[in-house]
């Protein structure tokens, strides 16, 4: 991997990884700014300004921005997280200007028409719904609200149905002029890429883009509680979260292959004493969501009524156990998976640019992949235990579903206490 780095004249990052042999390549901008960067009556504003960038510039309409990138046989997308949106592209070599043209405008160039939104603000009520009808992806919302509660990263990236029916063309200008600055952007392309041309069409395309600062983020930590919704459905869906780390830690990759031992697969500890062992659920995995100065580490597990009883107890012992000790065995499996994810990842131009961008969002700089690579196999099983040791206090809990024989959040916390050992 052989990147190169640009700051532009506005402040702007442009970041450019070639990849030899291509015909195609991923490019797109993000923005330093998401869910958690949201005042309260402004929830799921990230979100529809995503939505909007699409619905028409000064220079093109929704259907013209549509046409022209699927003229050439290009993808073109956006998501929000809680803590960056980002706007990106997929296209073969020779339309890289267009494409880049196009992120460009819809950034630059908005129009945030009254009719728009409106149409556009009915899609978003459709999505919140849908939503809420799939318990195993509206679960991770009512746990990140358990977390964090009364806080910007508990809140649903999404929005209510409230916030959304009050958004309008200047709210929508307002935040994107307080938060869409050229120095809060960055711009990374891979694939079939040149950066003295990236650099040049980007001087020229983002050459608008508002400057200066933006506000800074309000800081976040870790609560817990417990958040349970008794419904009727065929499954309970259960996840709990322990106290983790930031994205930043020097602890990070351990975290990463902690949660890789506990629940990353059909050989780890948890797949293989809950459901191969004991049949207690279909779907269980452990998991780490790390932002820039907080996170958590997860375990998710879909069960039924009879089983969910059971279920606490034996995820409690297996915490516990972690603690305890990892074999050569596990650590070796475990760093095989990561790796491996890892450099299949990186075949991939977008993949290669996403990874990109959330590393200078989080360290401020790229890291190689021999460079992460290196720190994964340092990681020794000591390290593992003293990080299972490290998280084991302040549990919380969300479920959804036939969830009444789960386990009480205060039996369950105190399994976790000082001097408690969390056996069956």
């Amino acid at each position: 991997m052989t990147v190169e780095i640009s700051n532009l004249s506005n402040g702007l990052t442009v970041i450019t990884d070639p990849m030899a042999g291509l015909e195609s390549a991923a490019l797109g901008v993000w923005v330093s700014t998401g869910g958690r960067n949201e005042l309260p009556a402004e929830m799921g504003l990230s979100h529809m300004l995503e939505h909007m960038a699409f619905k028409g510039t000064t220079t093109r309409n929704a259907r013209q921005i549509a046409e022209e990138i699927e003229a050439v046989g290009g993808y073109l997308n956006a998501y929000t997280s809680r803590e960056q949106t980002a706007f990106h592209a997929r296209i073969l070599k020779d339309d890289v200007a267009l494409a880049l043209d196009i992120v460009a405008d819809i950034l630059v160039n908005p129009t945030f028409v009254a009719d728009e939104l409106e149409r556009e603000r009915q899609v978003v009520l459709q999505e919140l719904g849908q939503a809420r009808d799939t318990p195993d992806d509206i679960i991770f919302d009512h746990l990140q609200s358990a977390i964090y509660k009364d806080q910007a990263l508990g809140r649903p990236i999404l929005g209510e149905e409230e916030t959304v029916t009050a958004f309008t063309p200047d709210a929508l200008r307002d935040y994107s002029g307080r938060r869409y600055r050229a120095q809060a952007m960055t711009l990374v392309s891979s694939g079939s890429v040149s950066h003295r041309e990236i650099v040049a069409l980007a001087e020229e395309k983002f050459a608008k883009l508002a400057t200066g600062g933006i506000d800074p983020t309000a800081p976040a930590h870790y609560v817990g509680g417990d958040i349970r919704l008794i419904e009727d459905l065929e499954q309970a869906h259960i996840v709990y979260a322990f106290p983790g780390i930031a994205a930043g830690d020097p602890d990070f990759h351990v975290a990463q292959l902690h949660a890789m031992v506990l629940g990353g697969g059909m050989s780890s500890r948890l797949f293989q004493e809950v459901r191969e062992k004991r049949g207690l659920c279909y779907s269980i995995y452990a998991f780490t969501n790390n932002f820039q100065d907080t996170g958590f580490t997860g375990i998710y597990a879909g069960t039924g009524e009879k089983e969910a009883g059971e279920l606490s107890a034996v995820i409690a012992g297996e915490m516990e156990a972690m603690t305890l000790g990892i074999s050569d065995a596990e650590m070796a499996r475990a760093k095989a998976q990561l790796k491996s994810g890892l450099l299949m990842g990186l075949e991939r131009p977008g993949t290669r640019a996403e990874q990109i961008a959330g590393q200078i969002f989080t360290l401020g700089r790229v890291q190689s992949a021999a460079e992460i690579v290196a720190q994964i196999d340092a990681v020794d099983g000591a390290a593992l235990a003293r990080y299972a040791a490290r998280i084991m206090s302040q549990p919380s809990i969300a479920a959804v579903g036939p969830v009444k024989n789960l386990e009480r959040h205060e039996v369950f916390a105190a399994r976790f206490a000082p001097g408690q050992q969390a056996a069956e």
